[in-house]
C-alpha cells in the first residue's frame, strides 16, 4: 500500500518535469528568431599603399640651339604720323576729313577757332603802323634827339612788330594739314570740341607701304642688331620668315615741350621693324602678330632638359643613370641656356640617361 501510494503520487512530478524540459527545449531552438538579426559586415574596399613617382629620365642629345626673344605687335606703315594742334585752349571750328579718306599734301584736315587771334592781330597792325609813323617822323627830327633815345625807339618799334609775327604764327598753327599724301585712318575729335596742345586729333598713313612694328621689352632690344633673323606670326597668314630692318630710334630729350619729342604718340621709330621675306596678301595697317628674333643659333651642341640640371653652391652637376638603374653624380660645364635646353659643354655624351628633378 506505500508503494503504490508513491508511485501514484510521484507520477504527475515526473510529467511536470519533463513538460518543463520540452518547453525549455523549445524555448533554446527557438531564441535566435526571438532576438533581433545581426547586420551584415560592411565589405570595405582594398587600400592599395601609394607608389612613389618614378622621376623622368632624358637622353642626352645633339641638336641646334637658338636664343630668342619675342613680342607682340602689329602692321604699321613706315610713313605714319598722329597730327596735333600745338596750340592750347582752343575749339575745333572745322573738321575736314573722314576714316578712309585720301588726302593730298598741306591739305587742311581740320581747323581752330582763333577769332579771338584775329581780332588782336588786326589791332596789332594798326597799332604797329602809327608806330612805324611815328619812328618815321622820329627819325626826321634826330637832331633834338640823343643816339640813346633813337636806339630805345628802334627796339621798341621792333618788339611791336614780333608780337605781330607771334600772333601771325599762333594763327597760322590753328590749321591742320597733311604733311604728306596718305589715306586718313583715325580721326579722333569732331567740331567744338576743346583740343589741348599735342592731343592727337587724326593719323594719317601710307597704307600702300606696310612693315612688321614688334614691341620687345627694352633688355631684350640690347641682345638685337640689325639683319638678324626673325619669324612672324601674322593672325591672317600664318608664319613668314624675315630680317630686322631697325631697331627703335632713342627720342630726343631736348623736346621743347612736346611730349612727344616732336613726333607721334604710337611712331614706327618706337619699335623693332621686320622686313619680311614676302609680303602676305590682303595686309592692312593694324593686323595684330608676333614676332620672334633669333639672337644666336648653334650648331650640333648636346643638350639637356633644364629640369636634368642640379646646382648647388656654383657646382653644375646631373645624376647619369646607367642600363642597369645606377645612378651617379656628374659635374658638368654649361654653356648656352634657353627656357627649353641647357648646352652641355663638358661632361656628357650623346645618348646617355640623365635624370630629372
Amino acid at each position: 500500500m506505500f508503494s503504490r501510494w508513491r508511485t501514484a503520487s510521484s507520477s504527475p512530478l515526473r510529467r511536470r518535469v519533463a513538460l518543463v524540459a520540452v518547453v525549455a527545449a523549445l524555448l533554446l531552438a527557438s531564441g535566435c528568431s526571438l532576438l533581433p538579426k545581426e547586420g551584415e559586415e560592411e565589405a570595405l574596399p582594398t587600400i592599395n599603399p601609394p607608389k612613389l613617382s618614378q622621376k623622368p629620365t632624358y637622353i642626352v642629345k645633339t641638336e641646334t640651339l637658338e636664343t630668342k626673344v619675342r613680342g607682340n605687335g602689329k602692321m604699321m606703315s613706315l610713313q605714319e604720323e598722329e597730327l596735333f594742334f600745338k596750340l592750347e585752349g582752343k575749339r575745333l571750328k572745322s573738321v575736314a576729313v573722314q576714316v578712309g579718306d585720301a588726302v593730298q599734301a598741306s591739305q587742311t584736315l581740320a581747323e581752330l577757332d582763333v577769332t579771338d587771334l584775329e581780332s588782336q592781330l588786326t589791332q596789332k597792325r594798326l597799332q604797329t603802323r602809327k608806330d612805324e609813323l611815328a619812328m618815321i617822323q622820329l627819325l626826321r627830327d634826330a637832331g633834338d634827339k640823343t643816339s640813346e633815345e633813337i636806339e630805345q625807339a628802334r627796339i621798341d618799334f621792333e618788339l611791336k612788330r614780333t608780337e605781330v609775327s607771334d600772333l601771325e604764327d599762333k594763327i597760322a598753327q590753328a590749321k591742320l594739314t597733311a604733311p604728306f599724301a596718305g589715306t586718313i585712318v583715325s580721326v579722333l575729335a569732331k567740331k567744338g570740341d576743346a583740343v589741348q596742345a599735342y592731343s592727337t586729333v587724326a593719323v594719317i598713313a601710307d597704307v600702300s607701304k606696310l612693315t612688321v612694328a614688334a614691341a620687345i621689352p627694352a633688355d631684350d632690344v640690347k641682345k638685337i642688331a640689325v639683319g638678324m633673323e626673325a619669324a612672324v606670326d601674322i593672325n591672317t597668314a600664318g608664319q613668314v620668315k624675315g630680317k630686322v630692318k631697325q631697331l627703335p630710334v632713342p627720342k630726343d630729350n631736348n623736346n621743347n615741350g612736346d611730349p612727344n619729342n616732336g613726333r607721334p604718340k604710337d611712331s614706327p621709330n618706337d619699335y623693332v621693324l621686320i622686313e619680311l621675306d614676302s609680303m602676305p596678301a590682303g595686309l592692312t595697317r593694324g593686323t595684330p602678330l608676333t614676332a620672334t628674333v633669333i639672337v644666336s643659333r648653334k650648331e650640333n651642341v648636346l643638350t639637356i632638359p633644364p629640369a636634368a640640371l642640379r646646382t648647388i653652391t656654383g657646382r653644375n652637376y646631373v645624376q647619369v643613370v646607367d642600363d642597369s638603374g645606377a645612378k651617379r653624380e656628374v659635374d658638368v660645364e654649361v654653356g648656352q641656356t634657353t627656357s627649353t635646353a641647357v648646352e652641355i659643354v663638358k661632361g656628357l655624351t650623346a645618348g646617355q640617361k640623365v635624370v630629372g628633378r
